[in-house]
């Protein structure tokens, strides 16, 4: 089973800083996925700095979430 993201901190470059429960910090790369349609609205600064924690993975105000494995297998410890 993949870790459990515990804290998540948006960062400027469109990458998320992720807290797992594992105890390691990683950091995930966002800017590829927001040309596809279902993230295009997360563009928007405003609207992916309200990125949060949801059970095991992250989501949105806008509804978007992320795949919990994508999330810890493509980031990259820090």
């Amino acid at each position: 089973m993949v870790p459990r993201p515990k804290d998540v901190k948006p960062l400027d470059d469109y990458c998320l800083k992720v807290l797992f429960e594992n105890g390691e910090t990683r950091v995930y790369d966002m800017s590829a996925l927001l040309e596809k349609p279902f993230y295009s609205k997360l563009k928007n600064k405003n609207i992916f700095n309200t990125v949060k924690v949801s059970d095991i993975t992250l989501e949105w105000i806008t509804g978007q979430d992320i795949c919990p494995d994508d999330l810890y297998y493509n980031s990259k410890k820090v």
